[in-house]
């Protein structure tokens, strides 16, 4: 399993229509949209590096409304949190 974190970009306006669409794509587990420096942070989670490199280099680049990109590649798990609780609300 490879696992990624992509940090994006969009064009002026286009968060939201850029977020549904990467919802849409294989290997993109999550879509945040976010405060600060990028407008949006993907989760790619791909059976193998090959999946992951076209993930990234094919169908990303094929999004309409995307500016820039900044991919994360993970490399070992160092928490054993479950993500949907760490991101819950919980209250």
């Amino acid at each position: 399993m490879q696992n990624a974190v992509i940090l994006i970009n969009t064009e002026k306006g286009q968060v939201k229509a850029v977020a549904e669409r990467l919802a849409d794509v294989e290997g993109i587990s999550e879509v945040y949209s976010t405060c600060g420096r990028y407008d949006l942070v993907a989760i790619a989670r791909t059976r193998d590096f090959e999946r992951l490199a076209d993930l990234v280099t094919e169908r990303l680049n094929s999004v309409e409304g995307i500016s820039d990109t900044e991919t994360l590649n993970a490399m070992q798990v160092h928490s054993r949190h479950d993500l949907e609780t760490m991101f819950s609300l919980g209250w």
